[in-house]
C-alpha cells in the first residue's frame, strides 16, 4: 500500500540483524510506499554508530535516513563516563536528530531502577546540552518518568514518548508536559490495543507522530498475503490507516499532519539544507568519534 502523502517513520530499528541481508530492498519498498524519511533508533553506542554510518551512506537518495543516539534503560547498567563522552560526541553529528532511545522500563528491570534513573538523568542533561529533542522509552514507569522530565522540562527543547501504549491518565500527564506521542502497530492489535482506540482522538495532531518500531510490532491489520512478514518501514501506511480510522479522519490528512509534526520536531532540513549538512560532514569525517 502506498501512502497518499509522504510519511516519516520516527522509529525504525534498521540496524537490527534481520535487515542485514536485504537493506537496499527494504529501503526500495519504503520509497515505493511513500515513506520518505526514516529515523533510525540508536539504543546503545554500537547501534547508534551503525545508524549514523547508515544515514551517511544513504545521504543522497530517498528515503532520507537520520539517527538517534542514546542508551536504552535495559542497558543502563553499562552507563559510565566513557559512554557519556561517546554519546556526547554522537550528539554533535548532524545525522543525529534526537537524544535517545532512553528512559525508564520498570517492567523487565534488566537494569535496576536506580541504574536506569542514573543513566536517564545523565541523558536528560545531554539533551539540554545539545539542544536536541528526546526520544523516550517508558514502560510501567509513567509516574517516575513524568517526575524526572518535569524537573528538566523548562530546559529541554522537545520530547516524544515513542511507542506509547499506556492508559489515559498517563497520556494526559505527558500532554500536560507538552510532550509528543509516537504510535505504532500496537493500535492494530485486536488482542491488546483496544484502549488506545479511545485515546487516539485525545492526541492533538501537532503532537502525534507515527512509527513502525520495526522489526517489532508487526501490524495485525495486514492483508493475508503480508501477514507473518517481518515488519519494516513499507508497512507504515497500514498503521496510519488504522489510526486515521479510529480518529475519524482521512488517511491523507493524518499522513500530512504527522509528517509536518515530525519534520518540525526533529528539525529535518530542506533539500538544500540537507546537501549543505552532508558536505559539511564529509569535511569532518576524520574527527568522527
Amino acid at each position: 500500500m502506498r501512502s497518499p502523502a509522504p510519511l516519516v517513520d520516527i522509529g525504525a530499528n534498521l540496524t537490527h540483524e534481520s535487515f542485514a541481508r536485504d537493506l537496499e530492498a527494504v529501503l526500495t519498498r519504503a520509497r515505493a510506499a511513500h515513506v520518505t524519511t526514516l529515523i533510525l533508533t540508536g539504543t546503545d553506542r554500537e547501534h547508534a554508530e551503525q545508524a549514523v554510518d547508515m544515514a551517511r551512506q544513504h545521504s543522497d537518495r530517498a528515503p532520507h535516513l537520520y539517527a538517534t543516539a542514546g542508551v536504552h534503560p535495559h542497558d543502563a547498567s553499562q552507563w559510565n563516563t566513557s559512554l557519556e563522552t561517546a554519546m556526547r560526541n554522537l550528539h554533535h553529528q548532524p545525522e543525529v536528530v534526537a537524544v535517545g532511545e532512553c528512559g525508564l522500563d520498570f517492567n523487565r528491570n534488566f537494569s535496576t531502577p536506580a541504574e536506569q534513573e542514573l543513566a536517564f538523568e545523565a541523558q536528560l542533561a545531554l539533551a539540554v546540552e545539545s539542544g536536541k529533542p528526546l526520544f523516550l522509552h517508558e514502560r510501567d514507569a509513567g509516574k517516575r518518568m513524568r517526575e524526572m522530565v518535569r524537573a528538566w522540562r523548562d530546559e529541554l527543547s522537545d520530547a516524544v514518548i515513542h511507542c506509547f501504549t499506556a492508559d489515559r491518565d498517563t497520556l494526559y500527564g505527558y500532554l500536560d508536559l507538552d510532550l509528543h506521542i509516537g504510535l505504532t502497530g500496537w493500535l492494530c492489535d485486536e488482542r491488546r490495543g483496544h484502549h488506545l482506540r479511545d485515546l487516539v482522538a485525545a492526541i492533538p495532531l501537532n503532537r502525534l507522530m507515527v512509527e513502525t518500531d520495526c522489526p517489532y510490532l508487526l501490524p495485525r491489520n495486514l492483508p493475508a498475503k503480508l501477514k507473518g512478514r517481518r515488519h519494516e518501514p513499507a508497512l507504515l501506511p497500514w498503521i496510519v490507516r488504522e489510526i486515521a480510522h479510529w480518529r475519524g479522519i482521512d488517511e491523507d490528512e493524518l499522513a500530512a499532519a504527522t509528517t509536518a509534526t515530525a519534520t518540525a520536531f526533529f528539525r529535518l532540513p530542506s533539500g538544500a539544507a540537507r546537501t549543505k549538512i552532508t558536505t559539511q560532514h564529509e569535511d569532518s569525517l576524520d574527527g568522527r568519534p
